[in-house]
């Protein structure tokens, strides 16, 4: 079944179409993004690509710096993949999968410098801001990787401080302060199924896959983090012409925030 599905891929993608018709390098449609959709977040997100649908929700805690950089506060992404959005992820402890996708989305944001995290500093040594991403799928038809991105980004925007009195935290009580983004890092994942490139794979296209290059830029086209996956190495060759692919749909992500 697997080799039947993907000759037939394959040779749709030598035709320069899919399996739904798109183009090779066309994202599924619509795209929706949604601000402030749960309202127990301090910020959250809604993020529809295709029949992909991502909630992303962040919460703010106070906490205890690292020691090794007692000024700074910190991000932590976690990611729960529940058979309510894909019948093939499992109930328990965090897989493989979710690792990984909590770690995309993580190092987009961090390696970005979209967030200073110096300003999250409350008391050197003592007590920091943590802001805790917490990402949940709704719908898994693939490219997880790109809306999870998108939908975090959105959450982190729409996000607000609640009030802190210095000893404890009321949050039923936000204030005007939100957080500051000062970059906007999008992430573009490419697809190499063959010899062909494409970009937001459905859950058939998936399976398919011989290599994965998630490349995350910023607002002038600057790369701020890479991420493979796949089984495949890749050549320099493919990975300049998946650069060139993750750079320009970054541009048109992006208009969607």
């Amino acid at each position: 079944m697997y080799r039947e599905l993907r000759s037939h891929i394959i040779s749709l993608l030598n035709a320069d179409t899919r399996l739904d018709g798109r183009k090779l390098i066309e994202y599924r449609k619509p795209i929706e993004l949604e601000y402030g959709v749960v309202k127990t977040a301090e910020g959250s997100a809604r993020v529809k690509i295709g029949e992909t649908e991502v909630f992303v929700g962040v919460k703010m805690e106070v906490g205890e710096p690292y020691p090794d950089i007692p000024n700074e506060g910190t991000i932590i992404v976690g990611a729960e993949l529940l058979p309510l959005s894909n019948p093939e992820f499992e109930l328990g402890p965090p897989g493989i999968q979710a690792i990984e996708l909590a770690r995309v989305v993580d190092r987009g944001i961090r390696e970005s410098k979209c967030l200073d995290f110096k300003k999250f500093c409350i008391e050197a040594g003592k007590k920091v801001w943590l802001i805790i991403i917490d990402i949940c799928p709704i719908n898994d038809a693939g490219n997880l990787f790109d809306a999870s991105s998108l939908a975090a980004l959105a959450a982190l925007k729409d996000a607000k401080y609640p009030a802190f009195d210095g000893e404890k935290i009321d949050y039923k009580t936000k204030t005007d302060k939100k957080l500051e983004l000062e970059k906007t890092p999008i992430a573009v994942t490419v697809i190499k199924i063959g010899e062909k490139f494409i970009v937001d794979p459905d859950i058939e296209e998936e399976k398919a896959v011989d290599a994965r290059l998630t490349v995350s830029t910023i607002e002038d086209g600057t790369l701020c983090a890479l991420q493979k996956g796949g089984d495949y190495p890749l050549t320099i060759e493919d990975i300049e012409k998946m650069l060139d692919i993750g750079i320009e749909k970054g541009k048109e992500l992006r208009k969607y925030l």
